[in-house]
């Protein structure tokens, strides 16, 4: 290709990274990303003040219609799409913020993954339509007051009665908790562990609130308490026992965030751009400081590096070879880097880039919680240190 064929450069997409995208690929982009900027953006600065998301049942009936609820599932209303198509849903929907983006994932990678994995027949076509329609909204119940990177520990637990289950136990800092119908909900059993599906109607279910966050304001976060809440036999999901259940509901859940979080990034980055061309110091525009383009290069470099890799491990994931270890590598990754481009995106804007005006410092709050939730940093570094060494530094 001579030098006057060339495609002009895209300060936007400097690696032409679209060109990795065929036809149906961008079609899901372009629609996330417009439903986005017409239902989210313009509301989300005033959500994320006011700690709440009103309608947020009715969002959650649009992203149904467009097929993002459980996309990645087959049958039963899910759209079946790609990793990579799942993927650029999620980069889209969290570009404008974390806890949207959120209320997709739980929903469709862990608590509909967990019904369509694991469930029986008559469970996938009582609850999976209803979900991937939005009409039902699901939360998913593992972690616990006292355990969080260890739920092998979990205290929720279930005993028989009769042919009945009755559950006992608390979980937190469950998203979609108080807005949910259904819950997919881990507890020990004298078989071991195993999910359950808890219609939130039942006698004994409650899911307050939790207030008082400074990250994912704009997003619904709350306690599970189960109050001897009795089942009927069929509520238990069949085909799993233990700790495997509800970690692979979480590994799907990760591979979203592998590209949610450079979703987040790449907002975080193009503010700063544009800041930094229309900013004015020493009489000229503050993109033309050496320091200023330093940065905004650094940013570029690992915010693109990021999505290469997502798309590397879509496709891992697409082709059935992706593996847990890699989930990790890409999520320890991109989050920690998404959060360094915001705190660098926030040094250009200055003042300005505490003012909720501009996404950067809402961002940055929100990765906070994306860095812990779904593994933290620790517990994703271990899980590379015994893949790479072959030693167990967990216990």
């Amino acid at each position: 290709m001579s030098a006057g064929t060339l495609p002009s450069f895209d300060p936007r997409d400097p690696l032409g990274l679209d060109d990795l995208l065929d036809p149906e690929d961008l079609a899901v982009r372009d629609t996330m990303r417009q439903w986005a900027a017409d239902r989210v953006l313009p509301h989300v600065a005033d959500w994320f003040e006011r700690g709440e998301v009103p309608g947020i049942r009715e969002l959650a009936r649009e992203l149904g219609s467009l097929g993002a609820l459980g996309m990645s599932l087959t049958g039963y209303g899910c759209a079946g799409a790609s990793p990579i198509q799942y993927g650029l849903a999620c980069l889209e929907l969290e570009a404008a913020d974390s806890g949207i983006r959120s209320l997709m994932s739980v929903q469709g990678s862990l608590s509909m993954y967990a019904i369509h994995r694991f469930g029986s027949e008559e469970q996938k076509q009582r609850w999976l339509p209803r979900m991937a329609s939005g009409e039902v909204i699901g939360c998913f119940g593992l972690t616990e007051p006292d355990h969080g990177s260890d739920p092998a520990g979990m205290r929720t637990y279930a005993k028989r009665d009769g042919s009945d289950w009755v559950l006992t136990g608390r979980k937190m800092w469950i998203t979609n908790g108080s807005v949910a119908g259904v819950a997919v909900v881990w507890a020990r059993t004298d078989e071991g562990i195993r999910g359950f599906i808890v219609p939130t109607d039942a006698p004994g279910f409650s899911a307050p609130d939790i207030k008082h966050k400074w990250s994912l304001r704009a997003s619904v976060t709350s306690e599970l308490v189960l109050d001897e809440v009795r089942l009927p036999a069929d509520a238990v999901l069949p085909e799993v026992t233990g700790l495997r259940g509800p970690l692979s509901c979480l590994g799907h859940a990760r591979y979203g965030i592998i590209w949610g979080s450079m979703g987040a990034a790449r907002s975080a980055f193009e503010a700063a751009l544009d800041y930094a061309r229309d900013r004015e110091q020493f009489g000229r525009p503050i993109g033309g400081f050496q320091l200023t383009q330093a940065k905004l290069a650094d940013m570029a470099l690992e915010l693109h590096k990021g999505i290469l890799l997502a798309h590397h491990l879509g496709r891992r994931m697409a082709a059935g070879r992706l593996r847990p270890e890699q989930v990790s590598f890409g999520k320890l990754n991109n989050v920690r880097e998404a959060i360094e481009i915001c705190r660098t995106s926030r040094t250009i804007l200055g003042a300005n880039g505490i003012s909720l005006e501009y996404p950067v410092m809402r961002h940055a709050t929100n990765l906070e919680s994306v860095l812990t939730y779904e593994g933290t940093v620790e517990m994703h570094q271990l899980v590379l240190g015994k893949a790479l060494t072959g030693i167990d530094a967990f216990r």
